[in-house]
């Protein structure tokens, strides 16, 4: 059985999807840009969050810039767009909300309040459906459009996480989307073991964007310890390979995290912060800088949508 529930924790307002049975959860924050705050199973008779969070809700308005937007909505675009200027239809945006080094980071929606438009309940599953309107307040992406985030919580500790984007413009808009959850298992992420079926590494210049140039990457194919790799790079998805596409796992707990993102997502940004408590593995529907490069740049029609899905199930081994 499932069920929704509402609480009120460190100064959040949140909504729980549970699975009365298994006693896995999935706390989501609406306010907060819509985060996932934790997806929570019981493994070896306690409780195990597998997402990295905000401690309380003046961390998260504070701080959600400098821990790397933790768990945020990336859109209308994701990671960077260069000098944070792009050209679309014959004239020239610059975008405004968020800075780094010169570029645009992270979208315009990772802090915004998200309302809940629909939730439901039953046997087999939980969900809750959030929405913000975009009314093009920023002067560097002035097009107006619906961002619904749906997450559904189902048997096997199963997560549904989808995306609906609706142009409500009358003429067509760039678009890109992403998400940017951070991974953990409680410890560092050095002995680790990471999956992912990529076909080429796009490379980065010094201002961590793409430079033209790609390379073929399979050094992930199969499992392989962490150490001390670490990660900031955006690989394409083989899904020419058998899902899922991406698994973490922890050999010492027994645990994995697969995910199993559908078409709609063809690159996977991988990161590691400096802390290295945990990873992020971001899905996204186009490369950095896709505003000006092109690669995977969505052009949405007018009075269109389109939705963007990944699934994630943790596992005991």
């Amino acid at each position: 059985m499932f069920t929704i529930e509402y609480q009120k924790n460190n100064g959040f307002d949140t909504v729980v999807l549970k699975d009365t049975t298994s006693h896995t959860s999935a706390v989501v924050i609406p306010s907060c840009g819509g985060i996932l705050h934790a997806f929570e199973v019981y493994h070896k008779e306690q409780l195990l969050n597998v997402i990295d969070n905000y401690q309380s809700l003046d961390d998260f308005t504070q701080h959600v810039t400098d821990k790397g937007f933790m768990s945020c909505k990336m859109s209308p675009f994701a990671c960077r767009i260069k000098d944070a200027t792009y050209q679309y239809e014959g004239k020239q945006y610059t975008i405004e909300k968020f800075l780094l080094n010169g570029s645009a980071l992270h979208g315009l929606l990772y802090n915004v309040p998200f309302e809940i438009i629909h939730q439901r309940a039953d046997e087999k599953s939980a969900a809750v459906s959030l929405a913000y309107s975009y009314t093009g307040t920023d002067k560097g992406y002035p097009f107006k459009y619906d961002c619904v985030v749906t997450y559904q919580l189902k048997t096997n500790n199963e997560l549904i996480i989808s995306t609906l984007v609706t142009n409500k413009e009358e003429v067509s808009i760039p678009m890109q989307d992403g998400w940017h959850p951070y991974f953990t298992f409680g410890g560092k992420i050095d002995n680790l073991l990471l999956e992912f079926q990529s076909k080429e590494q796009i490379e980065f210049d010094e201002a961590m964007l793409p430079n033209g140039n790609i390379k073929p990457f399979q050094e992930f194919g199969s499992l392989k310890k962490i150490e001390g790799r670490t990660f900031d790079d955006c690989f394409s998805v083989n899904f020419f390979e058998c899902q899922p596409l991406c698994v973490l796992r922890d050999p010492v707990q027994k645990i994995q995290l697969e995910i199993r993102p559908e078409k709609n997502y063809p690159y996977l940004q991988i990161y590691t912060p400096p802390h290295r408590n945990s990873i992020a593995i971001e899905n996204l529907s186009g490369i950095p800088n896709c505003f000006n490069n092109g690669i995977g740049l969505i052009i949405l029609p007018a009075n269109e949508k389109i939705e963007f899905v990944t699934s994630y199930t943790i596992s005991s081994l």
